[in-house]
């Protein structure tokens, strides 16, 4: 892969970021996010589950990515729907940091076992209440068709309890340390269309959160989701949803409520049953751990902040152990700019990290520096980026996401100068 690919990777994956990053208030945010963010799941693995209904893949991004890490709060806590997202957790799908990361360090482990679609299928089956089940269908860590193979499981039916048929999904992913952000409820569940919704730390230090809502939040039609997704300790993400009705969308519904409370919900996300099919699944994303600083979001921001010119703010922020987006506010401007920032002392004589930096300006401290985009001398991107290599193996990239448009270009909260000064800074340092 060439340089300029690499580069492209890169921006593609920060811009990417910056659409997931900000969150506003949260009850708009679960009302347009949280529902269109579990049907975004099923389009992208649309050709991986076989059933036409409501096709499963596991949460991918953003702020509607509800799967969180235990964090610190006691066993049996519950979190109330104005519960704050803690801050410096996730990155949102997959969680890599493109393709000019080096390769996730470690010997090779046992080859995880596989599970067939019509395991998770009998499993999910067995822990549903009595009644005719139609239109099942299950994905395994086996099926090679549609992306993410290995990395999800999922299974779909339609059961009717005697009461009305109701479709009952089960998704099931798993993701490594750092790579998933917290689960929150909305201040506002009137506004989110919400009927309820709680989020419990259980003994074991996973989070559930417990939901009562609907399918449309624009009141288009009356069809209740309910659901419940668990985020355990080892990674594991759970997610089970229901609907009174045969079909996520486009059909009458066909019973009050969907067939199972909350309890019953909680009951099968957290049930052991689970253990095989997730010891299977394989991890989303890259392996990020050999390439964190030590740096928390908060260490971050601080730098950051610091190195911003006169006037210019941060207002907001969003980002995971390597990536980082911040709002910034400078006079009459506001826009994101998107910092990476990585351990590289490992890798000191990777291929790849010589390739990026064969053609780096090398600084008095021997700080290498590569810029790319409009004033630069790699004008392969409509946004300026700076790329630098700091003795020791420190890579700081400073990149800005979209601005508002000036003089018919996108123009940024930053100039490329004050960007290559943030980068270059000796204030950036390893604390691992």
């Amino acid at each position: 892969m060439s340089e300029q690919d690499r580069f492209e990777d890169d921006v593609v994956y920060a811009l990417t970021r910056t659409g997931e990053g900000f969150r506003t208030e949260q009850a708009p945010l679960v009302s347009g996010g949280l529902d269109r963010g579990r049907r975004r799941w099923r389009r992208r693995s649309a050709a991986a589950v076989v059933s036409g209904t409501a096709a499963l893949a596991v949460v991918a991004t953003g702020a509607v990515y509800l799967s969180g890490s235990a964090g610190n709060s006691p066993a049996g806590t519950v979190l109330t729907a104005a519960a704050e997202p803690a801050a410096g957790s996730g990155t949102g799908a997959g969680g890599g940091t493109g393709s000019a990361s080096p390769t996730p360090s470690g010997s090779a482990t046992a080859e995880p076992p596989v599970i067939t679609g019509d395991e998770v299928l009998a499993t999910f089956k067995a822990l549903l209440p009595k009644g005719t089940v139609s239109n099942g269908s299950g994905r395994g860590t086996d099926d090679s068709s549609g992306p993410g193979n290995g990395t999800f499981a999922a299974a779909d039916l339609v059961l009717d309890d005697g009461q009305g048929k109701s479709l009952i999904s089960v998704a099931i992913q798993k993701h490594r340390k750092g790579q998933s952000q917290p689960r929150t409820c909305p201040a506002d569940l009137k506004t989110a269309r919400l009927d309820s919704c709680a989020v419990t730390v259980l003994p074991d230090g996973s989070r559930l959160l417990l939901s009562q809502g609907y399918e449309y939040p624009d009141h288009r039609a009356d069809t209740k989701q309910w659901l419940a997704q668990l985020a355990g300790p080892d990674g594991r993400e759970i997610l089970v949803s229901e609907w009174n009705s045969p079909q996520e969308k486009g059909a009458p519904d066909s019973r009050r409520n969907p067939p199972l409370g909350l309890d019953q919900l909680k009951s099968v996300a957290t049930d052991k049953s689970w253990d095989r099919i997730v010891a299977a699944v394989q991890y989303d994303g890259v392996d990020t751990e050999p390439l964190d600083t030590g740096l928390s979001l908060e260490d971050r921001e601080a730098v950051f902040a610091g190195l911003l010119p006169a006037g210019a703010r941060v207002t907001a922020r969003d980002g995971s152990q390597i990536y980082a987006t911040f709002q910034v506010s400078s006079g009459t401007t506001t826009g994101p700019v998107i910092l990476k920032v990585e351990n590289w002392s490992k890798q000191a004589g990777d291929t790849q990290l010589g390739e990026l930096f064969k053609d780096a300006t090398t600084l008095p401290d021997g700080t290498k520096v590569v810029e790319y985009g409009p004033g630069s001398a790699k004008a392969g991107s409509a946004q300026p980026m700076v790329d630098t290599l700091h003795p020791g193996g420190l890579r700081v990239m400073v990149t800005l996401g979209s601005g508002p448009a000036k003089g018919g270009r996108t123009a940024g909260v930053l100039t490329l100068d004050q960007l290559r000064a943030i980068a270059t800074s000796a204030q950036w340092k390893l604390r691992k």
